[in-house]
């Protein structure tokens, strides 16, 4: 998926099935050279992981890049934890935010915007069990009445 110079390169399909997704923000990621080259190759995963607020700073947790072929000493541990690039009113905000309402800092996509890697972190709140099988059984009933439209 290509438009606008962003090229999508991880989605974490799990955080919108698990969350509500309230708000969304655009940061940049705090990486070495050989993690750049591994996400450009598409080895990235988002599935379990989450971010949170330390000392006024955003970091991301269990991102998983895996260790670049070609990078032998340079490579860095695949799940270390990386800082986001925010501006500080915007974690002044998700500060406050999560401290009154409690929500969930949540990875939704990782891409290329303009040869720059960025992520997508999602303001959430978690889903109970009977908020997913509603979900789910809307999606069910879209499904079958696009199927009958197409009959």
């Amino acid at each position: 998926m290509k438009n606008n110079g962003i090229k999508v390169i991880a989605q974490n399909k799990k955080a919108r099935h698990e969350y509500f997704i309230e708000d969304t923000y655009e940061a940049g990621i705090e990486l070495f050279g050989t993690e750049v080259k591994s996400i450009r190759a598409g080895k990235i995963n988002l599935k379990e992981s989450h971010a949170d607020i330390k000392n006024g700073e955003v970091f991301v947790y269990n991102m998983h890049i895996s260790p670049y072929e070609m990078g032998n000493i340079y490579n860095k541990d695949p799940l270390r934890v990386r800082k986001l690039l925010l501006h500080k009113s915007e974690i002044r905000k998700l500060i406050g935010l999560r401290q009154q309402q409690g929500y969930t800092l949540v990875p939704l996509s990782v891409y290329l915007k303009n040869s720059k890697v960025k992520i997508e972190l999602a303001l959430a709140k978690g889903k109970k069990l009977h908020d997913k099988r509603h979900d789910i059984a809307s999606k069910d009933a879209e499904r079958r009445m696009a199927q009958a439209t197409r009959r």
